[in-house]
């Protein structure tokens, strides 16, 4: 028998304090961070659903894990727990830590990357997206068409569009040196990838002679969408379902402050050898030596720990149940959201709520703060701000506004769910008297982090 309540297949073993605000405080915390979000100090944030990278709570047995590191310069004995837990998962030849994803992201484009150059992908993420323009290579976006509409109930909106990308390798023949599918599509409302679309890019990718990357790090949620939604796979593990998935791939990208369960870290893995050679050679001029790449060898027994503890079955049916029970009751509010309700965050639809805001005034950016400065939570703009500008300096709007509210590891409640509930219904029911913001200073990449805001009308 199934009953309602969603428990947490844990219990709490130590706690930190949340300091309660009121909204004059947010208001003029939020006024001087020149109305960013990532401007915030932490203590002013009453429940922070910025990211859920790195904001996880680890397990007894990964802070054991922790006493165990060796922190030899060379050749520590953790390094290869460390590895043998990815292989466990992921059997790529060559395993090459980082210290977060994005520095495996640089390390990769800037040997692949360069002007001329494309780079297809379901969805780019935002670093992605700036690591491959920062070499001068082109960004190129690829999910099928279900996953541009919001409203749409497609199983797997974070698909690849198998003969959009046939066409595009057909037309930049010898301009691709890879492709990257990104598991679950953060950008696109954290949707997962099918098995059989995979099989199809990865049989594609192979007929194009174009190496398939996989940008892995919500693998495990992806794994358990692919269990629960494809015909087929109901009677197979999360495990094996990834092992399958990082067998149609030549190498992955890997931020292991998500589905890994580490508060730092990451890796890049791939099969070719004068690649992977490559890589090593810029590894050690920016992150360190082959075998810590960046982490503490106490870092690296942590992960090999989560990567265990994450493809769990009891642990990944309470995430993916939390995460909906909060999608769920925004729907049953009227709240619109990006349905079906992903897996590490619900995504709501600022362009549906705020359609009085143009998207070049930022109707998501307007949305985010009004959360913060009616209950204290922090969520994140994934729309306009974030993908609006163009490599050329132009400005257009993104395909869609959305605030993600990302739900962070084991860390929260079901109480402190439901007081996120009570909040976006609250500030949903003023929707009507919100209005746009302007930038008023901003970087030439990766705005979203530290561009600065003023408030229209």
């Amino acid at each position: 028998m199934e009953f309602r309540t969603i428990i947490e297949p844990f219990r709490i073993h130590s706690v930190a304090p949340l300091r309660m605000t009121t909204p004059q405080q947010r208001r003029e915390a939020v006024a001087a961070a020149g109305y960013n979000l990532f401007g915030l100090h932490s203590d002013d944030v009453m429940i922070d659903l910025l990211t859920d990278s790195g904001t996880g709570a680890m397990s007894r047995d990964q802070w054991a894990a922790i006493q165990h590191g060796d922190e030899s310069y060379a050749g520590s004995p953790s390094f290869e727990i460390f590895r043998d837990a990815v292989q466990n998962l992921f059997p790529f030849k060559h395993v090459i830590p980082t210290h977060q994803g994005r520095a495996a992201e640089k390390i990769l484009f800037t040997a692949l990357g360069g002007s001329g150059k494309s780079f297809p992908n379901n969805t780019h993420f935002d670093t992605t997206r700036a690591n491959v323009e920062y070499t001068g290579a082109e960004a190129v976006d690829l999910v099928i068409a279900e996953g541009r509409d919001p409203a749409s109930l497609h199983p797997f909106k974070g698909n690849m569009d198998v003969a959009a990308l046939d066409a595009f390798l057909h037309a930049r023949k010898g301009s691709v040196p890879a492709v990257f599918v990104t598991l679950t599509n953060n950008s696109g409302g954290g949707q997962p990838v099918s098995l059989a679309n995979l099989r199809q890019t990865s049989a594609l990718c192979r007929q194009h002679g174009v190496p398939l990357f996989l940008d892995a790090c919500r693998f495990a949620e992806n794994g358990w969408f692919i269990r629960e939604r494809e015909p087929g796979q109901q009677d197979r593990t999360v495990a094996d379902i990834v092992r399958e998935m990082a067998s149609l791939a030549d190498g992955m990208t890997m931020s292991a402050k998500k589905d890994p369960m580490g508060n730092i870290g990451g890796w890049l893995a791939l099969n070719d050898d004068a690649l992977a050679e490559q890589c090593r050679n810029l590894l050690i001029l920016t992150e360190g030596f082959p075998t810590y790449g960046g982490l503490a060898g106490r870092d690296l027994e942590a992960l090999a720990q989560g990567l265990k503890e994450v493809v769990d079955h009891d642990y990944l049916r309470y995430r993916i149940r939390s995460t909906a029970y909060l999608g769920e009751a925004l729907l049953k509010a009227g709240v619109p959201v990006m349905q079906p309700i992903g897996g590490h965050a619900v995504y709501l639809d600022a362009r549906a709520l705020l359609p009085h805001i143009d998207p070049l005034h930022y109707p998501g950016q307007a949305l985010a703060v009004a959360l913060y400065e009616a209950g204290g939570i922090r969520g994140c703009e994934i729309g306009t701000v974030m993908f609006g500008k163009q490599a050329d300096g132009s400005e257009r709007a993104a395909p869609m506004d959305l605030v993600r509210l990302a739900i962070p590891r084991r860390s929260y409640t079901q109480s402190h769910i439901d007081y996120v509930i009570e909040v976006c219904e609250h500030v949903a029911g003023n929707a009507k008297a919100l209005r746009g913001y302007g930038i008023v200073a901003q970087p030439k990449q990766l705005r979203h982090f530290t561009a600065r805001f003023a408030p229209l009308g």
